[in-house]
């Protein structure tokens, strides 16, 4: 994997069209080479640092599989039933590719500009259906939303981090807040929970059973 990823350490972060471009390579190695992946999963229980990364929600498991120094990290999300976040923004810049199922994905614009107008004036701006097989780059000032059909299972680069807090707005309360960028965007009713070593490995036998890795 390191080889995949040391091109990407000196990427410009900012431009998401060569985040996009250069991405692309390391994300199809890694969805069509399954080693990479399932070698980085049956190590996890013996790497604490990585361990620590992943987290665990009611709809949402993320399973850090790589980070460095220089903040560039792989992760995959398995979406559950019921998973429907809040709009809201990033830390990082981040190009994501689905490996299964595929989710309603709603972009509402810049988050400066949606905490200067308000909650209760954003509407989203492009609404589109992420499939299997697709993949896409968001910039980290990019405020959205996701709807996921459970089961659904994503593969997440990232870049490295460029402020330590993230925007969610709750249109119906008319509310916004900043969040803490060491935990991910909060579903509704849903609070992170460090991942257990056994619910990483009941991940780990449901991504064998679903021929992911």
């Amino acid at each position: 994997m390191e080889a995949l990823i040391e091109p990407l350490r000196s990427l410009d972060w900012e431009d998401v069209d060569a985040v996009e471009h250069a991405t692309r390579k390391a994300l199809t190695v890694l969805s069509e080479e399954t080693t990479h992946v399932r070698g980085a999963l049956l190590a996890l229980p013996e790497r604490p640092d990585l361990l620590g990364l992943c987290e665990h929600r009611d709809t949402l498991d993320e399973i850090a599989i790589y980070h460095d120094e220089s903040g560039v990290g792989v992760a995959l999300h398995v979406f559950m039933s019921g998973y429907s976040a809040r709009p809201h923004n990033h830390c990082w810049t981040f190009a994501s590719t689905i490996l299964r199922g595929g989710y309603r994905h709603s972009l509402s614009g810049n988050a400066e500009l949606e905490e200067a107008i308000g909650p209760a004036s954003r509407k989203a701006l492009q609404v589109r259906q992420e499939h299997a097989g697709g993949a896409y780059a968001l910039h980290h000032a990019m405020m959205h939303a996701v709807v996921a059909k459970p089961g659904t299972v994503s593969l997440v680069l990232r870049g490295p981090p460029v402020k330590d807090r993230f925007l969610v707005t709750d249109c119906e309360a008319a509310a916004s807040w900043r969040h803490r960028g060491d935990a991910g965007p909060e579903p509704a009713g849903s609070a992170a929970q460090p991942m257990s070593v056994e619910r990483l490995a009941r991940l780990t036998r449901q991504l064998r059973d679903w021929d992911l890795f």
